[in-house]
């Protein structure tokens, strides 16, 4: 797995050993940040990536323009990945990593403009999840479109064979 694109592009990613997390693949992220930077939302933009496994979400976000990432996973496996990831990319000093829950993490993130949700496929709360979440956009990747809370409006949804790729945002 590499960075896809902007200043790291090409860069190899470490990926955590066993079957515990399941990185997004490069479709998938290439078609997500095509669409964000037609939006021109990534220049400067503060992100978290939520369940975030070996970071390619935030990673890919930084190399793209993003300020900064706080990386929320609780998998110690994942951890490894992310934090030998972040070292290696030197991009230490615009990241922040919560070793912890992303439930118990998500009603304390403020100042977020976007948020990547990648959980489980079995994962089944999101409207919890979408009711604590203070960010701008959210981008919702499961094996079904997510539906949006009150308070969220559907951007886009599409789907890549088994994932789909919901685009949330908040309503005003």
């Amino acid at each position: 797995m590499r960075v896809i694109s902007g200043e790291l592009g090409g860069r190899k990613l470490v990926t955590p050993q066993g079957l515990s997390t399941r990185p997004t693949t490069d479709k998938v992220r290439q078609a997500v940040f095509n669409s964000l930077g037609s939006m021109g939302v990534l220049d400067g933009a503060t992100v978290a990536d939520l369940y975030a496994g070996c970071g390619a979400l935030g990673i890919e976000a930084l190399s793209r323009g993003a300020e900064s990432c706080t990386f929320v996973e609780r998998d110690r496996s994942a951890l490894l990945a992310l934090k030998a990831n972040l070292k290696d990319l030197g991009l230490e000093s615009r990241s922040h990593v919560a070793a912890t829950d992303v439930m118990a993490y998500a009603p304390g993130i403020t100042g977020v403009d976007i948020a990547f949700v990648d959980p489980p496929y079995n994962f089944s709360n999101w409207a919890g999840l979408l009711q604590f979440l203070r960010a701008g956009l959210v981008v919702a990747e499961s094996d079904h479109e997510v539906e949006p809370e009150a308070g969220w409006v559907t951007l886009r949804a599409k789907r890549y064979g088994r994932t789909v790729i919901t685009t949330l945002e908040r309503l005003p």
